[in-house]
């Protein structure tokens, strides 16, 4: 079962397919929430049960990600710069990992998409019809799970794993200098960002208060129902179905113990 090919806006120029086999699955939410943690749990679950699946994020395009990461511990650049920076990598990422990923039947598992980009910039001041606009470019996902969490279940989530971050408490805007009386004000904006936001996206969303395991049993039952259409790729079928041989002997089981082993391709799940 393929996915019918929509963007956001303008799309992508000179891309012609209507359809993709793939499938295009984004986890967002605030930074705290378990993100990378389901992702971890639901990659695991995905490639037991035989799909092909590509992982990426934020930041993480060969071709802008590190100049992301540079300008973010100088503080360098302002607002819009920083929003087209942001663009840049979503692009490159989009070109290079997303569509050949969904084009190779794999299951594109991301971690935020530009909804985040969108939220924080909208928290910041951006013009919200400029960002849609300048995001145009972006395939429609096949689903958006939104990992929604009170203060109250984040703030002692943040704590226990690396403490307030510099951008995430919205030092670089917000007036105040202590770390905790901002992080609590910009969250707050933020989660009213993801809430207005979740709404004009349609986004599904998952009670993240709840246990790591509850969370990922949440979101397995939505994902079992969006992949049962697909297949899982002929080279692991095969690959599941030389497992199930049994093993010969003699000659023929020494030949099969110096073979190499099937592996499916999995240079495109890092980003």
């Amino acid at each position: 079962m393929t996915t019918e090919v929509r963007f956001y806006g303008h799309g992508l120029p000179a891309f012609k397919k209507k359809r993709l086999p793939g499938k295009l699955i984004v986890l967002e939410g605030t930074d705290g929430v378990g993100r990378s943690t389901q992702i971890a749990l639901l990659r695991e679950w995905l490639e037991s049960e035989g799909y092909a699946v590509a992982v990426t994020g934020l930041k993480r395009g060969k071709l802008s990600g590190k100049a992301i990461k540079s300008a973010m511990q100088g503080h360098t650049l302002g607002d819009t710069t920083m929003n087209l920076f942001y663009a840049t990598d979503f692009a490159d990422r989009l070109e290079r990992v997303i569509i050949p990923a969904l084009q190779a039947s794999f299951v594109v598992l991301t971690d935020c998409y530009i909804y985040s980009i969108i939220a924080r910039a909208q928290v910041r001041g951006a013009d919200p019809a400029w960002l849609r606009s300048v995001f145009g470019f972006a395939l429609v996902p096949d689903a958006v799970f939104y990992l929604q969490a009170n203060l109250a279940h984040l703030v002692p989530c943040v704590l226990n794993a690396r403490g307030f971050d510099y951008w995430e408490s919205g030092m670089d805007f917000l007036a105040g200098r202590d770390y905790y009386d901002s992080y609590v004000e910009y969250q707050t904006r933020l989660l009213a960002q993801f809430d207005a936001i979740a709404d004009e996206f349609d986004f599904v969303r998952i009670d993240a208060n709840r246990s790591i395991h509850e969370v990922f049993q949440s979101l397995q039952a939505e994902i079992k129902e969006l992949v049962k259409g697909m297949k899982p790729p002929k080279k692991l079928k095969k690959e599941k179905k030389a497992e199930g041989k049994p093993k010969g002997k003699g000659k023929e089981a020494e030949k099969e113990k110096e073979a190499p082993s099937i592996t499916f391709d999995r240079t495109l799940t890092t980003a």
